[in-house]
């Protein structure tokens, strides 16, 4: 980029908080560090918007002062971006008919349109999302189905489609944030806010809202619970379901229905999930030949391996390792 980057957060009354603020930090901390190593090239300049000038309230009760309101940008924004909220202000911002209008005409015009959270069902409202990829946080999904023509990822962090990105809830709008950085300004500047931020670089856009981790957390006292914990101690065991099954003292029938019912996955998916993020961790952590990433994951081969990423995150592994 040659100039400015001019990012506009079209928030309002009752917005989530982190939704506009974490991304705006990930933005000043790519300002910081430009200020550190390049002073001369130009960063990212924020201006928030909201219904009028002034203080407006977010939800936790935080007032944020905004610069202008929607309609009186004073110059063309190269991203807009659109916070969430929880669901009665959430509700009365989709019956703001200026804010829905203001991103019509606008959106179109901006290189990038950018929504954290339930933010995309705001721009679904405003017919930004047909015909588009997109994700929002987990528990608003259905709401999202809801629009026609919107393709739904369903355990996205978040996506991209175009100039379109969307993002699941809270911290995942500083994943995104992340990632914008790093198509503005390169991998290694990128790194370096990530360094400064204690973030990740490498949570991409395909991976997962819960990992199995969090998901086993999650069913702690159910009936599957030992063998969640099981399957964390050993996530190179090569186990087929009917195995689970008898590990559980269940009949393969019964154990598929309640594991559905504890983890919200099938077992064949739930440990496709659990290698994947095995192997994740082998090909950012070592140089192994990507047959033994396979082999040491859980996986039968490489070409297994493969196949899941590719189905699961959109790449090969080994484009994986070479990006991240």
């Amino acid at each position: 980029m040659n100039g400015t980057i001019i990012i506009a957060v079209a928030a309002y009354e009752g917005a989530e908080l982190l939704d506009v603020t974490g991304p705006i930090e990930v933005f000043n901390m790519l300002n910081r560090c430009l200020a550190e190593s390049e002073p001369q090239r130009p960063g990212y300049r924020i201006v928030i918007l909201a219904e009028k000038a002034g203080p407006f309230c977010t939800c936790p009760g935080v007032r944020i002062v905004a610069d202008h309101a929607w309609e009186d940008l004073p110059e063309q924004a190269d991203t807009i971006l659109v916070p969430g909220s929880p669901d009665d202000a959430l509700e009365r911002a989709m019956k703001e008919q200026r804010l829905l209008s203001w991103l019509a005409a606008q959106g179109p015009h901006a290189r990038r349109l950018v929504s954290v959270c339930t933010g995309s069902l705001l721009l679904a409202e405003g017919g930004l999302l047909k015909g588009k990829r997109a994700t929002t946080h987990w528990l608003d999904l259905d709401r999202l189905r809801n629009y026609p023509g919107v393709h739904v990822e369903n355990d996205a962090i978040y996506t991209r489609d175009g100039k379109v990105a969307t993002s699941a809830g809270v911290t995942a709008g500083m994943d995104l944030a992340l990632a914008l950085v790093e198509e503005d300004f390169g991998r290694k500047t990128a790194l370096a806010v990530a360094r400064r931020l204690v973030m990740f670089l490498k949570r991409p856009g395909g991976q997962a809202q819960f990992s199995t981790q969090l998901r086993a957390q999650m069913v702690e006292g159910g009936q599957l619970a030992p063998l969640l914990a099981w399957l964390r101690e050993n996530p190179c065991d090569k186990a087929t379901v009917e195995d689970l099954a008898q590990r559980a003292a269940m009949s393969p029938r019964n154990f598929a229905r309640v594991f559905l019912r504890e983890t919200g996955k099938t077992p064949a998916k739930y440990l496709d999930q659990l290698r994947l993020e095995r192997s994740v961790a082998l090909l950012e952590e070592t140089t192994l030949p990507l047959e033994r990433v396979a082999r040491e994951s859980g996986f039968t081969c490489a070409e297994q391996m493969r196949r899941a990423f590719v189905r699961e995150m959109g790449v090969t592994p080994l484009a994986y390792r070479t990006r991240f």
